[in-house]
């Protein structure tokens, strides 16, 4: 199976309203591809609207792409239209597992804007990839955060693909794990997700050898091969990118509590979830429980609060906040 990627001329796609008298009817079937891969459901009635023809044109124009072998499929009744099937038999262009994760990886990698093209451009070729690579290069794109970390490691695509396959299919894995150069050991887990965040790659899982969550590095994971202990079953309304971000602001040298004098929901607003976990204490008042290696990185993030709070927690925090205290009124003082 494998796909064939077809570009339209710009100055045929205005803004999809009524198009002119004068194009082409390969311009126009072309359209009605367009049409159909970006709103699937689609009627026969509402590709004539965007047309500018006849409903009866519209239906003419998905008889030749069906001609040309496009798997065109329509579904009967209130809630049918037109839709593209997985995995079009057209050459050239063919991905494996590996290969299209590996492009997905690429583009999750590269600083883009909130409205870059290139993501719907992604959206297009996950459609109409055949549904075991579709759905495992989707798992990765739905759970991963903008904006690479300098300097992290883009991991094996051949050992994330193989992660992303497992994960999708519930099944649970052995991993090869190297935590640093010489101190390597085997990890029974259930892979829950594969999360991209910044740039870098984690493994959200279940370790059956320390019976506890675990975020794993997959740069490190060195092989993947399937446990004899067959399936699991992932927590219910996991929310995977929430959970690794909550994790990694946890474990570290200091712990911290802060007192927050405001209600949780404004608290989450100035605190970003890899800061640490917030529970609430009470209408008005919220805890933030955390930990670093940073004291003094830590008590300037604690000034984007823009509300009383207290910290009660590490006597280096402690610290590092009166030190940048004395600074800011230093700075601001006048002469």
């Amino acid at each position: 199976m494998g796909l064939r990627l077809l570009s339209v001329p710009d100055d045929w796609l205005p803004e999809w309203g009524v198009m002119a008298y004068d194009v082409s009817p390969t311009a126009r079937t072309l359209m009605v591809l367009e049409l159909i891969q970006n709103s699937p459901g689609i009627t026969a009635a509402q590709l004539g609207d965007k047309l500018g023809v006849s409903e009866r044109a519209a239906r003419r124009y998905v008889a030749i792409l069906r001609e040309a072998d496009m798997p065109i499929e329509a579904v009967r009744g209130p809630y049918g239209g037109y839709r593209v099937g997985r995995g079009l038999r057209l050459p050239p262009l063919m991905f494996s597992t590996t290969e299209a994760l590996g492009l997905v990886m690429a583009i999750l990698e590269s600083p883009r804007g909130a409205d870059d093209p290139v993501d719907d451009a992604l959206g297009k070729i996950i459609r109409v990839l055949p549904e075991p690579i579709a759905r495992a290069t989707d798992a990765v794109r739905r759970v991963s955060a903008r904006g690479p970390d300098p300097g992290a490691r883009t991991p094996d695509p051949s050992v994330t693909a193989q992660l992303v396959a497992h994960s999708t299919a519930q099944r649970r894995v052995l991993l090869d794990y190297e935590r640093c150069p010489g101190e390597r050991w085997t990890m029974d887990v259930d892979p829950w997700a594969v999360v991209v965040r910044r740039g870098r790659w984690y493994l959200l899982c279940w370790s059956h050898s320390m019976s506890a969550k675990r975020v794993l590095r997959v740069d490190k994971i060195k092989q993947v091969q399937a446990s004899p202990d067959g399936t699991f079953t992932p927590p219910e309304d996991l929310d995977a990118l929430a959970a690794v971000e909550e994790h990694l602001a946890l474990g570290w040298k200091y712990k911290i509590e802060v007192v927050i004098d405001a209600p949780v929901a404004d608290a989450a607003c100035w605190i970003p979830r890899s800061m640490g976990r917030l529970e609430e204490i009470d209408a008005d008042h919220t805890r933030l429980l955390a930990s670093t290696d940073e004291p003094d990185w830590y008590a300037a993030q604690l000034t984007a609060i823009r509300a009383p709070y207290r910290i009660l927690g590490s006597p280096e925090v402690q610290e590092a906040g009166r030190a940048l205290g004395r600074r800011l009124l230093e700075a601001s003082a006048c002469d």
